[in-house]
């Protein structure tokens, strides 16, 4: 059974940090290319950032510079370290882990980030 867990979420002041974490259970976790999404209050799932088999990052734009993706193949663990933060970062972190070009499409159930004074 395929299982994306996420914690690190929580309630956090403008300017502020968090470390998000993803732990992977019942996949090859060292194939997949993993990857953190968002969702806003009422808009549509967003990609944040993403970290191939490879080691290889991207993120977008509106991130760039504050977040940092991560993972350690030992722990089947992806983190995203978010700095800076803003309000417009409030949302639902979710997890996930895909190989391309394949159906392995896997979701965590995601984990709230507010900012907020």
């Amino acid at each position: 059974q395929v299982q994306l867990v996420e914690s690190g979420g929580g309630l956090v002041q403008p300017g502020g940090s968090l470390r998000l974490s993803c732990a992977a259970s019942g996949i090859r976790f060292d194939s997949y290319t993993m990857a953190w999404f968002r969702q806003p209050p009422g808009k549509q799932r967003e990609l944040v950032a993403a970290i191939t088999a490879g080691g290889d990052t991207n993120y977008a734009d509106s991130v760039k510079g504050r977040f940092t993706i991560a993972k350690d193949n030992a722990k089947n663990t992806v983190y995203l370290q978010i700095n800076s933060l803003k309000p417009e970062d409030t949302a639902v972190y979710y997890c996930n882990g895909r190989i391309v070009g394949t159906w392995a499409n896997y979701w965590g159930q995601g984990t709230q980030v507010t900012v907020s004074s």
